[in-house]
């Protein structure tokens, strides 16, 4: 018996870029951030600040009052990936664990979902508007194992469910999934970075560009271990 056949199956997605074909956070900035914003992204993408500190200083540019405005927008815009809505049936149809956990913000990402029923299984960071201008709250922040100041620590989530018990498969596409990748047994990447990452790291991977091609993937793999 194979160690996967041993293990049960869980999936770990990340939603901007890749449940979503492009990323709501750097489309929401260009539309409703003043200047300057491109410099907190750039930094963060150089690894030169956390993605915790880029992201809470790029929300803190938009009044709070722009709220519904970027939630309308996100909903206007976001264009989900090919495949998705067979993906989780296929993966409900053979009792296939899947989490979402997303970089992105509670009040743009939870409107993006709700028709998929996925809200229980969503790990992402918090919003609160009680000040002038939008502060993002950190529910999922880094264990005492992450230094990153990740936000949404995509790895310390990852934790919460033991290797022994689960073979982890990473599906992404962004720097916010390169910490995770590394701890997965396996990666869908849907992006140049991610990709060329696991293919520096000589992480199991392999690329992908809808979830149709996941599925198909999915479908061998409990071909082979069945056998």
């Amino acid at each position: 018996m194979s160690q996967l056949d041993k293990r049960k199956l869980i999936i770990f997605c990340d939603f901007d870029g890749t449940i979503t074909t492009k990323d709501n956070i750097i489309a929401i900035m260009k539309q409703f951030a003043p200047d300057g914003w491109e410099d907190i992204k750039d930094d963060i993408l150089a690894e030169r600040i956390s993605i915790r500190e880029g992201v809470g200083r790029l929300f803190s540019l938009i009044p709070v009052e722009r709220k519904q405005e970027i939630i309308d927008f996100v909903l206007k815009q976001a264009e989900i990936r090919e495949g998705f809505e067979p993906f989780l049936t296929y993966l409900k149809e053979n009792d296939i664990t899947f989490k979402v956990v997303s970089g992105g913000i509670d009040f743009f990402v939870q409107p993006v979902l709700e028709p998929y029923d996925v809200l229980e299984d969503l790990y992402c960071n918090g919003s609160d508007f009680n000040q002038d201008t939008i502060t993002i709250t950190w529910p999922h922040h880094c264990d005492s194992f992450c230094t990153n100041d990740c936000g949404c620590c995509k790895p310390s989530i990852l934790r919460q469910y033991p290797n022994e018990e689960y073979y982890k498969i990473v599906i992404g596409d962004s720097i916010t999934d390169l910490q995770a990748a590394k701890q997965a047994d396996e990666v869908f990447a849907c992006d140049n970075f991610l990709l060329e990452k696991c293919q520096e790291l000589e992480l199991n991977h392999s690329s992908f560009s809808t979830f149709y091609e996941v599925i198909e993937s999915l479908k061998h793999k409990k071909e082979v271990t069945s056998r």
